[in-house]
């Protein structure tokens, strides 16, 4: 019989079981098992929309599975993790942990749900289904060797690195412009960023802005995975401030962090992109990324929950 634990508070220890099983599933399956998003909502303690739900079985010392709710921009993240040694139940603990989850969703006022899977199967999809949620938003996994040719090359701007304490507030304009209607990406603000900028990952000597006439017009904030093989490095975050687009700035700036992680000896260069962003894809096609692996997102509308409402049910 399976017991489940609902925390809206993440403790020291609550941090360390959830950890012990992530890493485990990253073991198992070869990459991180949360989001950056959600990783840094749980090693925070748990935030505004925060609810980690961790599953036990009594002749087992260790959870068998883990799900999280995040509030995002205008939106909850759903991410599932199941130990290696109990996805043969995935069948029963996925629905059983993804109603829960979707319930604490409804509990904080409801609203649009994304459940994000690593490369899902039809069994994922069985598992979505039973809980009301339906194919959504794809994302490729781009990848393309380094360096870029001589021609490609010669397409970068002139950028310099990003300075902690004295950037922070340009970027975040620009980021909140470019990406308004994101549900990951919008809506930063500072507390957000600087959870990232804290990260052991973080290196200003990639992340690199382009101005113009001393104005923010465009950014690359690449991301180093020392722990993979090969070592990838990332495009992180790229965008344009709308107010500059339609000057070619888009390809620029991914050249140039591309050259950026090359001068840092990086081999193999990674991003995210939304297949369906046809520009998008076309600029990373013509730079010679391939897609490598496809995530995808199920999703659904949940209705919220009130005292009332709960009362009137029972």
């Amino acid at each position: 019989m399976r017991i489940l634990d609902i925390k809206r508070q993440m403790q020291p220890d609550d941090i360390s079981v959830v950890r012990d099983l992530l890493r485990d599933a990253e073991r198992a399956d070869g990459h991180r098992p949360l989001s950056d998003h959600l990783w840094l909502d749980l090693v925070d303690g748990g935030r505004e929309g925060f609810a980690g739900l961790v599953a036990w079985e009594g002749d087992h010392d260790h959870p068998v599975a883990y799900a999280q709710i995040s509030k995002g921009h205008d939106s909850f993240s759903i991410e599932l993790v199941v130990h290696p040694h109990h996805r043969y139940e995935m069948h029963l603990i996925g629905p059983e942990l993804l109603s829960a989850a979707l319930h604490e969703v409804a509990v904080n006022g409801g609203g649009h749900v994304h459940w994000w899977v690593f490369e899902p199967t039809i069994g994922h999809e069985q598992v979505a289904a039973q809980v009301g949620l339906t194919p959504g938003r794809r994302l490729h996994q781009m990848r393309r060797s380094l360096p870029l040719s001589s021609a490609d090359a010669a397409t970068q701007v002139a950028v310099r690195t990003f300075v902690k304490g004295q950037d922070e507030e340009a970027w975040l304009a620009v980021n909140n412009r470019a990406f308004e209607h994101h549900p990951e990406q919008g809506g930063w603000d500072h507390a957000t960023m600087s959870a990232r900028l804290a990260q052991p990952w973080f290196d200003a000597n990639g992340f690199v802005l382009h101005e113009i006439d001393n104005q923010l017009a465009g950014f690359c904030w690449t991301k180093v995975h020392t722990d993979t093989d090969p070592v990838l490095g990332e495009i992180y975050v790229i965008a344009v401030d709308p107010a500059f687009h339609g000057h070619g700035l888009g390809k620029s700036m991914v050249v140039s962090g591309l050259v950026n992680m090359s001068n840092r000896g990086i081999k193999t260069a990674m991003l995210y992109v939304d297949p369906d962003n046809a520009a998008a894809m076309a600029l990373y096609e013509a730079l010679g990324f391939r897609v490598h692996r496809t995530d995808r997102a199920f999703v659904g509308d949940v209705a919220p929950i009130t005292s009332t409402s709960e009362s009137e049910q029972s």
